[in-house]
Parts: structure tokens; sequence; C-alpha cells
């Protein structure tokens, strides 16, 4: 990347009211400011400004704005998508806080080189290079960003999806939603299995009423946490086999030998009852 002149660099940083007007302007005409109050904008752009300017004049420094040089502005860029991601801005509206300042910046440039068509060229090329640089660094952390907060949202989903509740003394109820895959049936297994511990229930419930369909990878995670709620010392029923899932077993040829199972939830939780030892009876 091509490193500013001092001229440049002295254009830039004697008119920075001039630039910051023009920025703003820009940021406000492209909508690129909206949710942001006029303070905060008027904060952003003043530090980011700064930072440009003192990360070009460390003439030394090698690297691009991966150097050291840069490691403010890097810093600053990083907080600013974070907390825009987190706001739910997208990346454009992100981006643009970037790429704006670059109007600005090139009609300084013009001005400082209007008599050098050569240094004036270098120059606007330098500035390009620079906020394009700084730009696909913010979007590249916005991004990783926005990665993590859909991570967490898709784990704290699965987890709301998976709840465990206790029916009865001694019997707990895993109502499943949706589809079932490899992700969802360790945190199946993981979360009964520790509420077994914890409740020292001996009998658990697992209710399909909710899972579109049952193919063999399906009733394979079914199987694995029937194994290990059993290897804990507890049984396990699943209810809510439709008739069209108990078709499809059948015609997959799956084999659900040992395995406890019944139409509904309310069957399931008479069964676990008689296991128990206790009877429900219809109050006169």
């Amino acid at each position: 990347m091509s490193n500013l002149q001092a001229g440049t660099i002295s254009a830039i940083s004697n008119d920075q009211a001039g630039i910051l007007g023009e920025w703003r302007s820009i940021l406000d005409a492209s909508s690129a400011s909206r949710g942001v109050s006029p303070l905060e904008l008027a904060q952003q752009t003043e530090e980011f400004l700064r930072l440009v300017i003192a990360g070009a004049a460390d003439g030394t420094a090698t690297g691009g704005v991966a150097g050291a040089n840069w490691a403010e502005a890097r810093a600053f860029l990083e907080r600013l998508s974070r907390s825009r991601a987190l706001l739910g801005f997208d990346s454009q509206h992100t981006a643009s806080f970037i790429f704006s300042l670059k109007r600005p910046l090139f009609a300084r440039v013009q001005a400082a080189y209007k008599d050098g068509d050569a240094a004036l060229a270098d120059q606007l090329w330098a500035v390009s290079e620079l906020i394009d640089s700084l730009g696909m660094h913010t979007i590249q952390t916005f991004q990783k960003t926005r990665e993590e907060v859909i991570k967490r949202q898709q784990e704290e989903l699965l987890e709301l999806s998976t709840p465990v509740v206790k029916l009865w003394e001694g019997v707990l109820a895993l109502p499943m939603i949706g589809t079932l895959d490899s992700q969802r049936t360790q945190v199946v297994m993981e979360s009964l299995l520790q509420r077994i511990v914890d409740t020292g229930s001996e009998i658990a419930i697992i209710d399909i009423t909710g899972v579109p369909t049952v193919d063999t990878l399906v009733a394979q995670h079914l199987l694995k946490t029937v194994t290990a709620i059993r290897l804990m010392g507890a049984d396990c029923i699943i209810s809510g086999v439709r008739p069209q899932i108990a078709q499809t077993i059948v015609h997959l040829g799956l084999d659900l030998a040992g395995i406890v199972t019944k139409a509904n939830l309310a069957d399931a939780l008479k069964l676990a009852l008689q296991r128990s030892g206790l009877t429900v009876t219809r109050a006169v």
C-alpha cells in the first residue's frame, strides 16, 4: 500500500473541521447516520479522523493497516463494528461510515496537488487504498461479530427448544419440537442426563409429537439418547409416535426393539405412574 506524503497529511490535518463537516453531511444524506445520535456521530468521526492522521503520519511503519501504527485505528473500527452489529445494523450501513470519508479526503488531496498530475494521481490512489483497507477490516470484524451473535442465538434457541419438565416425582419429560440432528441430540442428552442426576428421577419421557419426520438418522439419535439414559440407571419412554411416523419406521426397517413407545404424552405419563406404583383415579 502506498504511503501518504507529508503534503497530503498536512492538507488533511489542517482542515479537519471542514472534512468532518462534509463527512457528516454525506453520512446524513446517505442515511448512514440513521440510528446514531448526533453527539455520538460527532465523537466517532472526530476520533476516527484523528486516528487516520496519526496512523498515516508514522512513515517508518510498514505492513499497511495491519502495521503497529494502525493498531488504535483497527481497535476503534472493531469496537464500532461490534457495537453496530449488536444494535442490528447491516454491513452496508457500517461500511458506509468509512467509505463516505473518501470524498472529503479526495477534495483536500486535489487542492494540495493541483499543479502536479503524477503526485496527485499517486496520492489519490494512496488515500483510496487506505480507506478501502480500513473499510475491509471493518466489514470483516462486523461479519465475525454477526456470526458470533447468530451462533449464540442458535445455541440459546436450541436450549429453549429442549426444556426438561418434571411431570411427577421421579418422572421427567422432554418435549421435542423440530428436527433432531447431531448437535441437538448432544444438547438433549446433556440436559436430560443432568436433570436425572439433579432430581434422582427414574423415568424419562421423550415426546416427539413436534418432530416432523423420523428417518434413520433421527432414530439413531433417539437410540443414543435412550442408551445414555439407561446407563444412568433410569428408564425411557418415547411418546408422540403418530401413524405416519410408525409407518416410516416400519418401511425403513428401523430396530426400536426394547424401547417402550406410546402414541401420546398422556399414555406415557400413565405408564410412568404405573411403573412408579401410582394409580390415577377419577374423583367422584
